[in-house]
């Protein structure tokens, strides 16, 4: 990757030279570095930079508009995904916007390869000293101070004026996403690995014990989740894995064998790696966020092949990762229905370029027919941790309008809202017209609550939610427990793989985008709505769960039974 200072200094004039001059147009500036960062200082002159450039996407509009015909379900085209090539067809930039913006890279002797499958990234590296001069920057280490990670930035470039409307922006520049923190994990004492029987769903009694401790019997009582296993193996279940947290299938065994007797405790999770992934066996490697994830996928959505997608620390892409595995996804050709992520980012932490053009990838994605669900973050209104804020912090990705975004419960008679639930409004995205109604009808009932504090405009999250509050796992042979909305994420990405295995068996269409369907009368019937609670942060008491949809546990919790029906079974 780096050349000798000799090597350097004999390319200099060639390869190095300077960039032709061109008037330039400055495309994304930062006034400040993010409190969680600190300036190092320049960066070196010759160590490389993996850049990348996004170029202008083509029918965007065009592709919302085809989303929500097969997602909403008044819409005679519901259920007709797109395929890999139709959704690429959209994407695509304009033949002219390729050929502009690699001429100007040839010119300055940049050599970019296509990154994505629709051709709309270029990536290419290049010397910190090339980079300031062709995009007038000044990349500079910083240092995040929690974790002493450091990562090359810059808080301005520019692009040639005349390449504005074709190069959309260069990443990453002014990106401050910050490492992903670990969860907690409490011991409990050791229970008895001795099968304790599979739970009644005959009755509508939910047991005591799960108001402390909360077990897959437990939420088969309460939401009516079948444990009848799949049938269907193309129905897919995908679950994201970041910073090297690997998911242990002896956890696994140790865990189905205890809360799911009824299921063979050789029951596993398969494996796809990227960006130098891996998923090792040993005990103490075992990662607390992946042992839950894949425990309550596999130990939850009886029987439904579930993949464990293991993202490298090699990510280059500035964002943890999340660019390359949606990347990676639309490159396939049969991608899982569902894919559930329990990471996620403060919203200020990415410019609304990159973020913009994530949420575009979901909604490619989910135009091919999966369910993309993330968990909405941990911190209440002040983000994806309780951090100190003076408004209110929404979290990325679930202000994107084309995931699903699941808050966290507690309690069992009744559920009330985790006081951690991440929730409110983005100040990236516009509200989607599939939740005005909800959503004008929550801020009309508060009135001036909190006024001045969130964007009364924005995408209000999270859609939907389940408990989150005190989950058992198996973690290095240990039981214990568990908090986060990172709990709630799984459990009802099961539910939605649960729900498409029995319409595969029925020769009908996975659910796809959920959205437009939650919101619809039907859908909401089909959830129970959680009217107390509520999420504090930012010395506030943060927003309070209430009748109808709320930015702290949304439209309710699943009913398996009821969202059978609502959805055509």
């Amino acid at each position: 990757m780096f050349s000798s200072a000799f090597l350097v200094a004999c390319l200099a004039a060639v390869a190095y030279g300077k960039p032709m001059a061109r008037s330039m147009l400055v495309r994304e500036t930062r006034e400040s570095v993010p409190a969680a960062f600190q300036r190092v200082g320049p960066a070196p002159a010759d160590t490389m930079l993996d850049l990348r450039i996004a170029l202008v996407q083509g029918d965007m509009a065009g592709l919302e508009k085809a989303l929500m015909d097969v997602s909403d379900p008044a819409s005679p085209l519901k259920g007709q995904f797109l395929s890999k090539e139709q959704v690429e067809a959209f994407v695509a930039p304009k033949p002219e916007t390729v050929s502009a913006v690699t001429e100007w890279l040839k010119e300055n002797n940049v050599d970019a390869t296509t990154a994505s499958p629709a051709g709309d990234w270029l990536s290419f590296s290049i010397p910190v000293s090339k980079a300031n001069a062709l995009f007038d920057a000044d990349f500079t280490v910083f240092n995040h101070t929690a974790t002493g990670t450091t990562s090359i930035r810059t808080l301005s470039y520019s692009i040639p004026a005349d390449l504005q409307g074709k190069l959309d922006f260069v990443h990453p520049t002014t990106v401050f996403a910050q490492p992903f923190s670990g969860r907690v994990f409490n011991a409990i004492p050791a229970r008895s690995t001795k099968p304790s029987g599979a739970v009644n769903l005959t009755s509508d009694a939910v047991p005591a014990s799960c108001a402390s401790v909360v077990t897959p019997a437990c939420l088969q009582a309460l939401y009516g989740i079948p444990t009848t296993p799949a049938t269907v193996k193309t129905n897919t279940l995908g679950v994201s894995g970041f910073i090297e947290q690997f998911a242990n299938q002896q956890d696994l065994r140790t865990f189905l064998t205890a809360l799911r007797p009824d299921l063979p405790a050789t029951t596993v999770f398969t494996l796809q790696t990227l960006d130098g992934g891996s998923n090792p066996q040993q005990l103490g490697e075992a990662g607390i966020e992946a042992d839950l994830d894949t425990q309550y996928t596999v130990g939850i959505a009886t029987g439904v092949p579930t993949v464990f997608i293991s993202v490298g620390e090699r990510n280059r892409d500035g964002v943890n990762g999340f660019l390359d595995i949606i990347n990676t996804l639309l490159g396939e050709s049969n991608a899982p229905q569902v894919l559930s992520t329990s990471y996620g980012f403060d919203e200020p932490d990415l410019p609304t370029s990159i973020a913009t053009n994530l949420c575009n990838a979901y909604m490619q994605l989910g135009a091919r027919g999966t369910s993309i669900l993330f968990s909405s973050g941990d911190g209440g209104v002040s983000g994806s941790q309780s951090q100190t804020c003076t408004t209110f912090i929404p979290t990325f990705p679930s202000g994107c309008p084309f995931v699903t975004s699941v808050g966290a419960t507690t309690g069992i008679g009744p559920e009330v809202a985790a006081d951690f639930s991440g929730g409110g409004f983005s100040n990236i995205f516009a509200q989607p017209s599939f939740q005005a109604t909800a959503v004008s009808t929550f801020l009309n009932a508060i009135g001036n609550t909190n006024s001045g504090k969130f964007n009364r405009a924005g995408r209000g999250f999270p859609d939907i939610s389940a408990q989150g509050v005190d989950v058992e796992i198996v973690f290095q042979q240990q039981f214990g427990l568990v908090d986060g909305t990172s709990c709630s994420c799984p459990i009802t990405a099961s539910i939605i793989a649960l729900l498409n295995d029995e319409l595969a068996a029925q020769g009908k269409p996975s659910l796809g985008f959920l959205n437009p369907f939650l919101y619809s009368a039907q859908g909401t019937a089909a959830l129970t709505d959680v009217t107390s609670g509520s999420n504090p942060g930012c010395n506030t008491n943060g927003f309070t769960a209430r009748a109808g949809w709320d930015p702290v546990t949304g439209l309710g919790t699943p009913n398996f039974a009821k969202l059978r029906t609502a959805v055509g079974l």
